[in-house]
Parts: structure tokens; sequence; C-alpha cells
């Protein structure tokens, strides 16, 4: 089945155009405001004519944000259809700070400025004045402290101190300057904000009513109770993630806020109180709603797309889907964006170095073994059968902007060597005692691997009937097992698969450093199955888990000198000191990375970058600003 879509994509990828879009400098710079470029004149969508609002002066802070469209200054109206899955793509993130479109630059947003002492323990901030909740309230520093205070330091709501906050506390300065601090030296935290830090500001006014703090106890599991739930932090939880009806009354700091939700749809309308605008005055965002559909297949998302039933589709479209997305061209009412993962490899092949098996477990810890199963990957055929040679065979190191990228890591026992492996599994030990073409242990005992993964994205099915070709030839019995989302998380924590996949992002400057996943056990991933109880083990200091081998040791002393040290150059000095020991050890096998992903968007949308970099790490669309994409004329 994999072979078979050359032809559909040779047609097709041959012609697309890849790279980046050039994209307006002011994407990597602070933005600018409004008295900066001498806008003194606001202005509104007609949607919010007749809502009986304050004037827009009043709705907007006292000094603007002002966004630079990609292309030109879009017009109000319309309303946008997407998938559910595309919401956390397509305009619905809003942090503290934000990321530049160079995937490593981090700018204010919903603060004016930010400033980290020299010794990195103490973060500053200053919150843009006059910047409201959709429901009108000022956001002020009490906003931040909520979350920080009674939310992440709450033992009920986190059991176990992320690490990234561990010892720190907030002070607060005045209504609009606060500063997180911390024992240490955090100087990643400023990281935190940027890509996870929508979720690191919330309505105190709204949530203080459902939280124990605030409310007396009786009280407080009444209301609970009326609602559905058991607990406080579960109605929050669900609350902030918009999974419930009375996420509908929940003010937000976003372009768009919840009018109406129903299990399979979610109406959002332009929140009245958004705090950009554009060069011409015009508060943005340009598109006055958005309609969002639960979809669960991956299939009718990309047949929706093809048919222009959506406006924008990203997220559950797969490199398997472009000649189907292609064919919808031809009406005239998509257009079909051919952006790059950022994912170092589309499928990053893991074994469980704690398998509770002791054969198995030598075997996945000798590198040899690794090495020859690496070798045996015909990574150019991946390439060109799957993606038209469009992508890149790579090992999965950092990704090509991030300062700890070194290109021979990414090649190291990347080429197609079967002689070779074949030779490095005899060393091994692998012998074929029957003849039949598949290696048993030296013993005579069976060897047969089981890899189970979620396919969900990246293109994981297709690679893994090519694979398990590949392994077969050098005498790999590997077998494959499909699970969904559930089963993966449920027996990846556990420890009880042999072997399993995902992609391979947190490879650029923004989660690299802060995350470093592929390359250490320093937390427990439902999408990794390496070294989940030596990862136990680094996380409760020794009390629970199995204590890692010394050189995976070093690896987490390295990763927390990278976390607190305040010297650049050492932070690149270390991080290049555990990719270096990642691709000689080979912990993880990449298979081809940097790949096509198509995007659907409608004719009529105009400002979305034709090519550009989508990816967990840089929130998909946050630094290409969706705000400023518009309805135009169709072509």
């Amino acid at each position: 089945m994999a072979r078979a879509l050359v032809v559909g994509l040779a047609l097709i990828l041959a012609n697309a155009t890849f790279g980046e879009t050039t994209f307006p400098a002011s994407w990597n710079e602070p933005a600018r405001t409004a008295s900066e470029l001498g806008i003194r004149n606001f202005h509104q969508s007609p949607f919010l004519d007749d809502q009986d609002l304050p004037p827009i002066e009043d709705r907007l802070p006292l000094d603007p944000v002002v966004v630079e469209p990609l292309e030109s200054i879009g017009r109000y109206g319309g309303t946008a259809t997407i998938v559910h899955a595309d919401w956390w793509t397509f305009f619905n993130v809003e942090p503290p700070l934000t990321i530049g479109a160079d995937l490593r630059t981090f700018l204010p947003n919903l603060v004016e400025s930010f400033d980290l002492s020299a010794d990195g323990r103490r973060l500053t901030l200053k919150i843009r004045e006059g910047i409201r909740w959709s429901d009108g309230h000022p956001l002020t520093s009490d906003d931040f402290a909520f979350t920080f205070e009674d939310l992440w330091l709450n033992e009920d709501w986190a059991p176990a101190t992320d690490r990234v906050i561990v010892g720190g506390s907030f002070e607060k300065i005045d209504d609009y300057t606060f500063a997180y601090v911390f024992e240490r030296p955090n100087p990643l935290f400023i990281n935190y904000l940027a890509q996870y830090g929508n979720f690191f500001v919330d309505p105190k006014h709204y949530f203080k009513q459902f939280h124990p703090k605030y409310v007396d106890e009786e009280t407080l599991d009444e209301r609970i109770s009326a609602m559905g739930f058991v607990t406080w932090n579960s109605f929050i939880s669900a609350n902030r993630l918009e999974r419930i009806d009375e996420s509908a009354d929940l003010p937000t700091l976003r372009a768009y806020r919840i009018e109406r939700r129903t299990p399979m749809h979610v109406r959002y309308v332009r929140n009245p109180y958004y705090f950009k605008v554009d060069p011409a005055g015009q508060q943005l965002p340009y598109i006055d709603a958005v309609e969002s559909q639960v979809v669960e297949s991956a299939e009718v998302v990309a047949a929706k797309a093809a048919t222009g039933q959506l406006d924008f589709a990203g997220f559950a479209l797969r490199t398997q889907d472009i000649p189907l997305l292609k064919m919808g061209e031809r009406a005239e009412q998509t257009k079909v964006l051919i952006w790059q993962r950022l994912q170092s490899s589309d499928v990053a092949l893991q074994f469980n170095f704690n398998h509770e098996d002791p054969k198995l477990r030598a075997l996945f810890w000798d590198v040899r073994f690794r090495r020859a199963l690496s070798l045996a990957i015909d990574r150019d055929e991946i390439n060109t059968v799957i993606y038209f040679s469009r992508a890149t065979p790579r090992q999965v190191t950092a990704h090509p902007t991030s300062s700890f990228y070194e290109p021979a890591w990414a090649t190291l026992d990347a080429q197609f060597d079967p002689d070779r492996a074949r030779a490095l599994l005899d060393d091994v030990g692998l012998v074929d005692r029957d003849g039949d073409g598949l290696l048993e242990f030296g013993d005579g005992t069976p060897l047969v691997l089981t890899i189970e993964f979620y396919d969900f994205e990246t293109p994981k099915g297709m690679t893994m009937e090519l694979v398990t070709q590949y392994w077969r030839e050098v005498g790999i019995d590997l077998r494959v097992k499909l699970v969904n989302g559930d089963l993966q998380h449920a027996r990846a924590i556990a420890g009880q698969m042999q072997m399993t996949l995902w992609h391979a992002d947190r490879v650029t400057d923004i989660l690299l450093p802060l995350v470093p996943d592929w390359w250490v056990p320093r937390s427990v991933g439902w999408d990794r199955t390496m070294w989940n109880d030596w990862a136990r083990w680094y996380m409760t200091d020794g009390a629970i888990g199995e204590e890692p081998p010394a050189l995976v040791q070093e690896l987490q002393r390295w990763t927390d000198e990278m976390r607190v040290t305040t010297d650049p150059a050492r932070r690149i000095e270390l991080g290049k000191n555990i990719l270096r020991v990642g691709a000689e050890n080979l912990w993880v096998i990449g298979t081809v990375g940097l790949a096509p992903q198509p995007i659907v968007v409608s004719a009529a949308l105009k400002n979305v970058p034709s090519q550009a970099i989508w990816g967990w790490d840089n929130r998909w669309t946050l630094a290409y600003h969706p705000v400023t994409w518009y309805f135009g004329d169709s072509p």
C-alpha cells in the first residue's frame, strides 16, 4: 500500500514549492504599539455595533499592540469553519510571552516587558495596562498570582510540583507588575511562559467562586456537585480545557470567546476586548466567528478539507492525504499549502531499556543491536516512496534552526548498509539456527519483537510497513500492533511495551533545553517507552523507580545544569554534549524528518503563509499571527 502512493505524490510534490515565506521583520521583534506608530483612531467590526458595548477606545488597552499582517490590511467579516482538533492551532494561544517566527526568539505579548535577573532567580514582568478579559474585567497581577499560587503550587491541583517551578514563589509588585522568584536559577522559565504560557494566567474573579481558598467547603461542594463534578480541581481543569458547557462562561484573553457549546460543536465569536490592532487601527481579529466541529476520524477531516467544507485544516492531515487534497483544488474553493513539519523525525523508534524481560533488556541496551537496526533502514526509499524525496533522511537530533544543531549527528548510522547490519547482529550473538532466515537468541529461543504505536499525525503506519520489510531482510521478526491513544498512554507509562514510536518534536531552541526527552530520562511520557523507570528515579530523587547506569546519570546532571545556567555558551555546550552522547549511543532511531505538511485553507482566506514551519514547539500557527487572516475575494 505504501509504495502505491508514490504515483500520486510524484505528480504533486514535484511541482510544490518548499522552504519558508519571507516574514515581516516585526515578527521577530517586540511588537510596536499604537503610540509608537502614531495611530490615534481605532475601529471595530460591525459585528459588535449592536451589542451595547463601551466605545472601542475604552475596550482596548492604553497603548494597543499593533500586528503587521503578512501581506495586506484585512477586512472584517465572515465565519471560519474548522474541525475542533485545529482549534489549538488556530487562534487559540495568547501567552504572556510569545515566539518569533525564527523559532528561537521570545517576545512580549500580554506583558509589555520582562527582565531576568543576572543570577536567573527572578523574572519580572509588566502587564500591558488596560488589557481586559472578554467580560471587561481588567487583567492584573492577581490573575497570574491565582494560577501560580492557587493552582500550580496547590497540592490538590498538582500533587507533584513540576521541576520547572519547584522552589518558586510569586511576588506582586503592583497591579501590573509582578515577579516569579526561584530558590535556584531558572532562566528557561521564559521558554515555558512563551510555549505553554496560555495556561499560566486565569481569571481570578471567575475561578475564585470555585476554589476552596475563597469559598467555604459546604458552599463549594454544592456548587461543584450541581455541575456534576466530584472535586473543584476537576471542574476547573475541564473548564480551562473548554470541555464542558460551563466553558462558555469562562472569560478569555484570546481573540475569540465561546458563545455556544455542544458535545459535537463549538461556536466562537470575537472577543470585544481583544488587545491587538492592525496598522490601520482596526481591532483584531478580522474574522468575526469560528464554527468548530468535533470530528474524530482523520479520513473524514481529509474528505471535508478536500471538498471545501473547511476554511482551515492542518492538525489531522497527513502526507498521504495530499493527492486527495490536491484534487479538491480543481473546484477552486481551496488551496493546499505545503508547509514543513519541524519534527526531527516523523517516526522515532524506541526500545524499552527498562523492559521486564532480562534477555530483551540486555539486547536493547547493546548499542550494536540498535546500530544494526538503524543501518538496515533504507531511508532514501522511505523518502522516495512516502515523501517523493521532499523530506530529509536523518536521525533524531536538533532542528537545523537550533543553536544546538550539528549536521553530523543527523546522519550518524543513518546510511543504508544491510551487510554491516547483519555483521553487527552476528557480533551480538544472534543466529539463524533453524534456517528460516530469521534470527534467534544464542540459546535458540525465538526473537520476536513487537512495536505498539498510535498511528496519528505523521505517516507512522506507512513507514512501519517498510521498516518491517527492511528488518526482516536482516533477520529480525518485527510484529506491528496499532493501539488507540488511551492504550498507548496506559501501556507506555506502565512500561509494558517492548517498543513504541512517536514523532520527534521538542527539538528547537524553544523546547529542547527545557525538555530534552529524546536523549535524557527526565520525565515519564505516554509518547515514549525508553526509560520510564530511570525517569521516575530522577523525578523522585531515588525514592521510586530504578537507578540508571552512570552514563545516564551524567546526562541527567547535564540536564539539571543546562536548566539552571545563566551562561548561554555553557547551555549550548551542555546541550551539545547531550546530543553527542545521544548520537553515539543511538538511544532512539530516526527515519525521515523535516517533512512536508499539508495545510488546506479556503481560497478566499488571505495572509496565510504559503510556506512555514508546523509543529508543537512553535504552537503551529502562533508566530504567523492568524488574527490577521481574513476572507477576501476568491481568485
